[in-house]
């Protein structure tokens, strides 16, 4: 059955391969991004979004799902973090989410039932060196997604998808060489880093009703760096 779907950025990497894939299956993608971008030129209306600031968007009547993309890599050692680095952070991936999901809560809510995808790190679950701004912000992020997830049942669905390093233009200067490809690869015990289509899948599968008995879990397409030794 089509659905309806709010898409909060999605013009390079993982949002764009998850929005080429909803629209694939068939489903409306209406979208809010900084720039009409890669977006529009699908045929998918993009408002104005900036979630640094203060958004406003003019939403349908109904959503069926919502999902957030927009995120940021800081790292940096502890010693030279900002506080504006730690709010920049925090303002991007958890506050921006949570501005955008108040906006289009009450279109969730006209429908019989929704699901609403968040996005949290390997970061958040595994300590990392240097990951001190961006560990904190996407920790809140996964908090925000339970509290909403037991707030909001039963008709909306929360969840969290909580890649490792994936192979799009965010991470680019962390796979700037194939020293640096190979030695990203080799830290994951599946011995390669993240696809974009990889996790298009999982944001299809959450938005769909297959996914309709889950709720308030984080899902980890991360190569088994959060939780497997294979020495």
């Amino acid at each position: 059955m089509p659905l309806t779907l709010l898409a909060i950025g999605g013009n390079s990497g993982t949002g764009l391969a998850s929005v080429r894939r909803l629209t694939k299956d068939g489903h409306q993608v209406v979208a809010a991004a900084r720039s009409p971008g890669p977006l529009a030129e699908l045929g998918i209306p993009v408002q104005p979004f900036d979630a640094l600031k203060s958004p406003k968007l003019d939403l349908p009547d109904r959503l069926d799902g919502f999902v957030y993309f927009p995120g940021s890599i800081t790292l940096k050692p502890f010693h030279r973090l900002t506080e504006e680095d730690f709010l920049n952070d925090l303002r991007v991936n958890c506050l921006g989410a949570a501005a955008a999901l108040q906006m289009a809560l009450p279109a969730l809510k006209s429908a019989p039932s929704a699901s609403v995808v968040l996005f949290s790190s390997v970061a958040a679950a595994q300590g990392l060196p240097f990951h001190a701004s961006i560990s904190a912000a996407k920790g809140a992020v996964e908090g925000l997604a339970r509290s909403l997830a037991a707030e909001l049942a039963p008709k909306i669905r929360v969840n969290v998808i909580a890649p490792s390093l994936t192979d799009t233009p965010l991470a680019s200067g962390l796979l700037g060489s194939d020293a640096k490809r190979e030695a990203s690869e080799k830290r994951h015990p599946l011995q390669r880093i993240g696809d974009p289509e990889d996790t298009a899948e999982l944001v299809s599968f959450l938005l769909s009703d297959a996914s309709r008995f889950m709720t308030g879990q984080v899902l980890r397409p991360d190569g088994g760096l959060s939780s497997v030794r294979t020495i």
